[in-house]
Formats: C-alpha cells, sequence, structure tokens
C-alpha cells in the first residue's frame, strides 16, 4: 500500500507540474505557443481555452470533490496527451517526449489514485 501511496503522489506530482506549466507558458509566452499551435495544425484561438480547461482539471483532480468531474479531468488530459503526441510525431518536430512523460503520469496518477482511494475509509 505505501508503494502504492508513493506511486500516485509521484505521478499526480509530475502531472501537477505539467499542468500548472504548461498553462503558465500558455499565458505568458502567447506568440510562441500560438506558432507552435499553428505548425501542428491546431487553430490558435484554443490557446486560452485550453489552459484555463487544463486548470480547471486539474483541480478537480485534486480535490476530487466530484468524481463525475475528476474522471472527465482524467479523460481530457488523456485525450489532450494522445493529440499532442500524435500531432507532434505527424509535424516530425521530436517534440512528443513532455506528452508522451505526461501520458504515462496521467494513466499512473488515475490508476493509483483509485487505488489508494478506494482502500480508504470514506
Amino acid at each position: 500500500m505505501a508503494g502504492e501511496v508513493l506511486a500516485y503522489r509521484v505521478s499526480t506530482g509530475l502531472l501537477t507540474l505539467m499542468m500548472v506549466g504548461g498553462p503558465a507558458m500558455y499565458f505568458l509566452d502567447y506568440e510562441t505557443v500560438s506558432a507552435t499551435f499553428s505548425r501542428l495544425g491546431y487553430p490558435t484561438f484554443l490557446v486560452y481555452p485550453l489552459a484555463i480547461a487544463k486548470l480547471f482539471g486539474l483541480v478537480a483532480v485534486l480535490t476530487r470533490k466530484s468524481e463525475t468531474l475528476k474522471n472527465l479531468a482524467y479523460a481530457g488530459f488523456f485525450y489532450d496527451f494522445i493529440l499532442a503526441i500524435t500531432a507532434h510525431l505527424m509535424a516530425g518536430d521530436g517534440e512528443f517526449v513532455p506528452a508522451t512523460v505526461a501520458l504515462v503520469a496521467v494513466t499512473a496518477s488515475y490508476y493509483f489514485g483509485e487505488k489508494v482511494n478506494s482502500a480508504s475509509p470514506a
């Protein structure tokens, strides 16, 4: 059980860093992010809404106040990272590694979070 708690905390911590760092960059360096979105074939009007959605999703994951919102946030992160990996692979820019790390982190966070929280008394 202690190993599962540690795995949950490490994976969720990594996910948290990535989900705070990404939106921070979206807001602080819009021009660069916008250019990257364009190069990958995504519309630039998604930059700010995606940043906000990532922050709200992180709140849902960390607070676990609503099972439905938590699951939607994990699903949204999962699809976001799949799309990011695919876009970077299709662009051939070699920038798919951070999204792959994020995909592993979100999967581990969800898996171990379910194990840890199902074992905890309500």
